[in-house]
């Protein structure tokens, strides 16, 4: 049974388990046997994402990938949430998965409530791309500042310039994030923003709506940005799930989504608790214990 498990989990499609099962030399899954495989992986999927969480968890990331499921004769596109969190020891998790039929603010708001009720606290800082109704619920919810994602936006900000400039635009674009502080990043960004204005103004527009959204990592420790300014940090946990998910094509219900996405992130957190930290905890308690002398982390907003 475990090694059927794994195998589907793994990619491996059911005929191709059948397959698989047979050349073991068994007759073939009966609907019994299915239904027992399908109740395992539910119980353990189940005690992952609804564990408890404790203590602080100065970071969040935050990321939709879409996916399709049969919902009363029709195909319709799926958002599914994952969350990944670093504690106060650096050490990151997948905290979450909430699947839903769009990313309005009651969307967002009941996932991160769910979070909370779970023990999720002391989140400083959540990077995600930018989404309907998120901005709003981070605030309410967390009281964190919201971090947008960068490269998300630098996608956004170049489909305003012609292609024969986009490099130089980027080049430009990128002055502010090579920046020792966010003082100096804000000073950049607004030199940046009047030069690029004139011959892209809805640029510029951008540049003066999303300065607070983009730069807000800024105002935690360098030791830390790389990982902050993206949600780049799911990268690869994202090309597994998508991976695993094609496989499937169609999924024909919510609770088969959060039953095989489920025990893709079960997997792929377990080898991340094998991992070294994820963070420096050094700068990580510095920031959230800092001496009483020295002068404090000034947190940038909170989003409005």
């Amino acid at each position: 049974m475990a090694v059927i498990q794994e195998a589907w989990i793994g990619g491996v499609s059911t005929r191709r388990v059948d397959d698989l099962v047979q050349a073991m030399g068994l007759s073939g899954i009966s609907k019994s046997t299915v239904s027992k495989l399908c109740k395992d992986i539910d119980e353990r999927v189940s005690a992952f994402l609804d564990r408890p969480l404790s203590g602080e968890w100065p970071y969040l990331w935050l990321d939709a990938t879409y996916l399709r499921q049969r919902e009363g004769g029709r195909i319709v596109s799926v958002a599914a949430i994952i969350a990944v969190a670093c504690d106060a020891e650096g050490r990151r998790e997948i905290v979450g998965l909430h699947i839903g039929p769009s990313e309005a603010d009651t969307f967002w708001a009941a996932f991160l409530k769910s979070l909370v009720k779970r023990g999720l606290g002391g989140v400083k800082l959540v990077v995600s791309d930018a989404h309907e109704g998120l901005k709003a619920a981070i605030a309410r919810v967390l009281g964190a500042t919201w971090q947008r994602c960068r490269v998300h936006w630098m996608r956004n900000a170049l489909a305003h310039v012609g292609k024969a400039q986009q490099s130089m635009a980027s080049a430009a674009l990128r002055q502010a994030f090579l920046q020792p502080d966010q003082a100096s990043a804000r000073q950049t960004w607004r030199h940046v923003a009047d030069q690029l204005r004139p011959r892209w103004p809805k640029l510029g527009k951008l540049m003066d709506d999303s300065e607070d959204d983009v730069l807000a990592y800024m105002a935690f420790p360098a030791q830390h940005r790389t990982k902050l300014h993206s949600v780049n940090t799911l990268e690869r946990l994202n090309k597994e799930v998508k991976r695993r998910a094609d496989v499937v094509g169609i999924f024909p219900s919510e609770a088969s989504i959060m039953r095989l996405i489920g025990a893709v992130l079960l997997e792929a957190n377990d080898e991340w608790q094998m991992q070294h930290r994820y963070m420096g905890v050094e700068a990580m308690g510095e920031m959230l214990n800092p001496p009483p002398n020295n002068e404090t982390l000034q947190l940038p907003p909170k989003a409005a």
